[in-house]
């Protein structure tokens, strides 16, 4: 795969999306671990590996301890893999992958990137750094709703005085989601507000992810990820901070370092992903926040999501060899 610059099957297939940080909700991997015994499988060997609860805190955790970083990440992780092998293991076959942030390391686990243990390793010391840094660097992120992201930007440059402002994650067309010092924030906020934003709102979090503050954990990141294998892609996977193919292993090992200070461009990977051509979005783990980003974004985007019971046992008894190249109904 080395040197492959993007999927040459130009057949209308399937974008398997794993979601990110906020996705999480208490009892999200209840449905998994009560009617499927392989997914009871994967959350032993992730708390084998892990030495973590996390089968208990994805059943009968409540918010409060869900939304610490360093239990999040792994267990929105751990979820969407289950789902992931249920689906793969039913004939699931996606065009291609991507993730949102955090998503992305599920998603290169699936494209035969990264290893289980690997990318479960990561994803614990990745949210361990980021909830450590959260007291370092204070700050605060935030959405601008109905405003679009180049003005967004602006009203980021308007407020550089009172301190770093980045825009975070470009989401869809009209939300982008800006982090930095807390006053810097809330200043372009206003800016934003002022500039015709339907909304801004703060969002819980615990630091300014995606910006330059997160470069306090880089060194130490960068350090683990050269300590795991990267293998080349088998299955297409598009890249979160580029918006654009990943073309091998070294490149996503390099991408996930960039992930920390880098936005996060989902709009870019959905317009790479219609343009395959993709057809159909369907979104692997807890909630329903990347179907919604998709419909938003791409008129013509069909979803399925498998956060519920019965949003996944409807699909996963719709499957078969071939789902993947027709695209699934709404």
């Amino acid at each position: 795969m080395t040197g492959w610059t993007g999927p040459s099957d130009r057949s209308t297939g399937c974008l398997a999306m794993f979601p990110g940080q906020g996705s999480q909700r208490p009892g999200m991997a209840g449905h998994l671990l009560d009617a499927y015994p392989s997914a009871r499988a994967l959350f032993a060997r992730a708390e084998e590996i892990l030495d973590l609860p996390l089968a208990q805190l994805c059943v009968t955790g409540g918010a409060a301890e869900l939304a610490r970083t360093e239990i999040t990440q792994p267990a929105i992780a751990t979820t969407s893999l289950a789902v992931w092998e249920l689906l793969r293991a039913a004939g699931y076959q996606p065009a291609a992958t991507a993730g949102h942030s955090l998503g992305e390391y599920p998603a290169l686990v699936a494209a035969g990137v990264l290893t289980l243990e690997s990318a479960l390793q990561l994803v614990r010391l990745r949210g361990q750094l980021m909830g450590e840094a959260a007291g370092e660097v204070p700050g605060a992120m935030a959405a601008v709703l109905g405003l679009p992201a180049h003005q967004v930007q602006a009203a980021c440059t308007d407020a550089g005085a009172a301190g770093l402002v980045q825009v975070a994650n470009y989401n869809e067309p009209l939300q982008t989601v800006i982090s930095g010092h807390a006053a810097a924030v809330e200043i372009a906020g206003k800016a934003a507000l002022d500039a015709g934003a339907e909304k801004v709102v703060t969002l819980d979090v615990g630091a300014p992810f995606h910006c330059e503050l997160m470069s306090v954990v880089e060194e130490e990141f960068t350090a683990a990820l050269a300590a795991h294998p990267f293998a080349d892609p088998v299955l297409p996977v598009i890249s979160s901070v580029t918006g654009t193919w990943i073309t091998s292993g070294e490149e996503a090992r390099d991408l996930l370092r960039r992930q920390l200070t880098g936005p996060v461009r989902w709009v870019e990977v959905l317009t790479t992903a219609a343009a395959y051509p993709v057809g159909a979005y369907t979104e692997i783990g807890p909630g329903r926040v990347l179907s919604g980003l998709a419909r938003r974004t791409l008129a013509e985007a069909r979803t399925r999501s498998t956060g519920d019971p019965r949003r996944l046992t409807a699909l996963h008894g719709e499957l078969a060899p071939d789902t993947w190249q027709q695209p699934l109904a709404s």
